[in-house]
């Protein structure tokens, strides 16, 4: 099969309903395994970065070898773009044959670990049955949310539900240091630009440290805890995880270079920005296209972070501090340099500008929500041109 049938088959059990019936009532033989499986990242997208979880369920005297999947989402579903917008993405539980999502994953050269659980047979129908009530389509169907309602932690909750008081979650193997924000940026590394737009669009409340069971959102973190829970079983309490097994372990792989790095973008420009800058002082004018660009861009981007914060159910866009550079208001500052003769309010607007990106850059590293660095020869961009159309404006050698 070429790549592209790969990628069709891959995108497939990502965004299609379920494959695998499961109306029927099935009673698990007592050969019967549940197992957690985690999936490694695919560094070259986004969507994948972080990895993936997914429950499996063995049964061969049944004829039973499913995946239960809760990263599905589906792009025909009623207004998809518009709920995506507004925060109301809706993720589903899909079935497959696990033997084809596992092949999935070895094309992709991602890793694949198993964890067969320790459960009594009543707790195998148990979460067995809870899972097939989940993936009917009236069942199926959840809102997601990066960080709160993935689909990591629908496995982890599901855990907790349907294992209750049996099920004891142990976080003494390691300390919680980090933020949301900072986990995120260890996965994205690969991917600055992605790193980049989440650190944009997401505000202050992702920069909270995170609580030890908040840690699983991630993948990794599920099979760690996994790892380290135990199970009541019977009279005896003991390690839920019976047998670890790696399924694949990927070939090593070359990292592609990003010759367009952030930094290397926003350098570009910040010298592009500061060779006009001298040109203009030099001849005491300013490069109007240059401010009207900078501005108007800087200003859209301040109007969508404002919408995500205050008009959306991103509860994570709320506070956002990009707002200092990227303040809705330069679009307003832009239409005022297409005037003729901008006036005393433009020196104004363009003085506070001065002094509030001056002050931006100055804390930048000590602002309660963690700024990304790419941005420091944006905010450097703002302030430099507008201590130039202050000057200029000033001056009355307006253009």
């Amino acid at each position: 099969m070429n790549s592209y049938s790969m990628k069709k088959v891959f995108l497939a059990i990502i965004i299609l309903a379920s494959t695998v019936s499961v109306a029927q009532k099935i009673e698990l033989s007592p050969s019967a395994t549940i197992s957690i499986i985690t999936l490694g990242p695919d560094t070259k997208e986004l969507y994948a970065a972080f990895g993936h979880s997914a429950i499996r369920v063995y049964d061969s005297l049944q004829s039973i070898d499913w995946a239960y999947n809760y990263g599905v989402f589906d792009f025909d579903q009623p207004n998809f773009y518009l709920n995506f917008t507004r925060g109301f993405l809706y993720y589903k539980l899909g079935v497959y044959d696990y033997q084809d999502f596992k092949r999935v994953y070895i094309h992709y050269n991602r890793f694949i670990h198993e964890q067969t659980l320790r459960l009594t047979q009543a707790q195998k129908q148990k979460l067995f049955d809870y899972l097939q009530w989940n993936s009917l389509p009236e069942n199926q169907t959840y809102r997601y949310d990066y960080y709160h309602n993935n689909c990591a932690t629908k496995i982890r909750d599901v855990l907790a539900q349907e294992l209750g008081k049996d099920l004891k979650w142990d976080s003494s193997f390691f300390k919680p240091q980090h933020s949301f924000r900072e986990k995120t940026n260890d996965y994205l590394s690969p991917l600055p630009w992605g790193d980049l737009g989440i650190d944009i669009c997401l505000g202050l409340p992702i920069d909270r440290k995170m609580t030890a069971y908040e840690y699983l959102f991630l993948p990794d973190y599920i099979e760690s805890f996994v790892e380290h829970a135990t199970i009541q079983s019977d009279s005896t309490k003991t390690s839920l995880v019976a047998q670890n097994k790696i399924v694949f372990e990927p070939a090593p792989s070359t990292s592609s270079v990003n010759f367009v790095h952030p930094w290397i973008a926003f350098g570009v420009l910040f010298l592009i920005v500061a060779g006009i800058t001298v040109y203009d002082w030099r001849r005491k004018k300013i490069s109007k296209w240059l401010d009207v660009l900078l501005f108007g861009v800087t200003g859209l981007i301040g109007i969508l972070l404002l919408f995500l914060w205050a008009f959306t159910d991103h509860h994570d866009a709320a506070r956002n501090f990009n707002l200092l550079w990227a303040f809705p208001l330069h679009l307003i500052g832009a239409i005022m340099l297409l005037q003729k003769s901008p006036g005393k309010r433009t020196i104004q607007y363009f003085t506070v500008v001065e002094i509030l990106t001056g002050i931006l850059i100055g804390f930048w590293a000590i602002w309660p929500q963690q700024l990304n660095p790419f941005l420091l020869p944006v905010a450097f961009s703002i302030m430099m041109r507008a201590i130039m159309i202050c000057r200029n404006l000033k001056n009355a050698s307006i253009y």
